[in-house]
């Protein structure tokens, strides 16, 4: 553009004023970057795979668990292709802040979760091992595991012999097909349900969920009525769901990370607005002389109103850039250590309101002082009135 370089000499003609308010902008969009990150995370709907799964968990809370005798009930359900089922355990490895997910699995838990990639030696040594763990790569990098040891899971809510030691025999490494969600998918222990169920002293015969696989996804709630129908009205009523909808419902137990999010996003990009509002305003006060100059040396009013409006926009725009930037530099490097529970890149959908943000935040700070400049008399501002 011809008038470029006039539109950068005007936006850093304050350096001082310009910077701060440029690390203003980019500290806010680093923030939005990061929290937005997470939101999208905990609001997807998760692996390809995963679209044609179904969730049947207790109706009245996660921490319910379920009898095993409603298999082969739910297997007999039109449209149900096939289904697994899942306890959680709840064991801690060493000291309570190494936490990763750990829970027993039937024994076909990997033909219905098919991202998870196991060896079929692997896989057929987990299933004949009573005693056999498989763990993600992320976890056995972690912690330095390598197959044929043993992992010493403390119980802590299900003893067994009347002792909290779990030794379990590490016979398998599995891998995330989806290298994205490797840093959450990665970070889980299953060990074999039939052997928690027969050396736990409290439960029998009971699991956390049931995940089923349709043969047509579009019959998901016809499915997932019927299998609700097999147990209402009993002491174990269930509530099945599509995977994603479970998984949303499970992380807004703890909270409503949408809501969250977008309180403490509202209230930094209010703050932004007044404060880049301000500079753009007083920038344009302290030009009126040059302003006059340029429409005197032939610029139009509308010509002047596009400057002082690009202006803003490159304001907000480098400072929004620069702040995405450095949030998908970060996140890759905090992801491995949050647990899973920073995703590893920025989303698209993250990118894409970012630049939204970005368009309407540089155009609502510019347009009054735009305005402003647009009908800006020559004789009233070279004569100071």
């Amino acid at each position: 553009m011809k008038y470029f370089s006039l539109i950068w000499a005007q936006l850093f003609r304050s350096k001082t004023r310009t910077l701060l308010t440029l690390l203003s902008v980019v500290a806010a969009f680093l923030l939005f970057g990061m929290l937005d990150s997470v939101r999208v995370a905990f609001s997807s709907g998760g692996s390809v795979e995963g679209a044609n799964r179904l969730i049947v968990a207790s109706r009245l809370s996660i921490t319910q668990s379920l009898p095993i005798r409603l298999e082969p009930q739910v297997r007999q359900v039109p449209g149900v292709k096939d289904v697994t089922s899942g306890m959680w355990f709840g064991g801690i490895y060493q000291d309570p802040k190494n936490f990763f997910a750990n829970f027993s699995v039937a024994p076909n838990y990997f033909d219905v979760y098919r991202e998870l990639q196991l060896p079929p030696d692997q896989l057929k040594a987990f299933q004949d091992t009573r005693t056999g763990a498989v763990v993600g790569e992320t976890l056995a990098k972690e912690f330095g595991w390598k197959i044929g040891d043993t992992i010493p899971l403390q119980a802590t809510i299900f003893p067994r012999g009347g002792s909290n030691d779990w030794p379990l025999q590490l016979v398998g490494v599995f891998r995330s097909k989806d290298r994205t969600l490797a840093a959450n998918e990665e970070r889980q222990l299953m060990m074999n349900w039939k052997y928690f169920d027969e050396s736990n002293d409290y439960i029998k015969n009971q699991v956390s969920w049931f995940t089923v696989t349709l043969d047509n996804p579009d019959h998901a709630s016809r499915v997932a009525q019927a299998i609700d129908a097999i147990s209402a009205n009993s002491d174990h009523e269930t509530k099945t769901q599509t995977e994603s909808a479970f998984q949303q419902a499970f992380v807004k137990q703890f909270a409503d990370i949408g809501l969250i999010v977008t309180s403490i996003m509202g209230a930094v990009f209010f703050t932004l607005l007044l404060l880049t509002g301000n500079t753009m305003a007083q920038a344009v006060r302290e030009r009126v002389p040059e302003l006059a100059t340029l429409k005197t040396l032939g610029f139009k009013d509308s010509t002047v109103l596009v400057l002082v409006m690009i202006e803003a926009v490159l304001l907000i725009g480098l400072g929004g850039a620069i702040g995405m930037g450095l949030a998908a530099t970060i996140l890759p490097i905090l992801s491995p250590k949050t647990q899973g529970l920073l995703p590893p890149h920025v989303p698209t959908q993250t990118w894409a309101m970012g630049v939204a943000l970005i368009l309407v935040i540089g155009v609502v700070v510019g347009l009054l002082p735009a305005l402003r400049a647009k009908r800006l008399k020559i004789v009233d501002a070279l004569a100071g009135r």
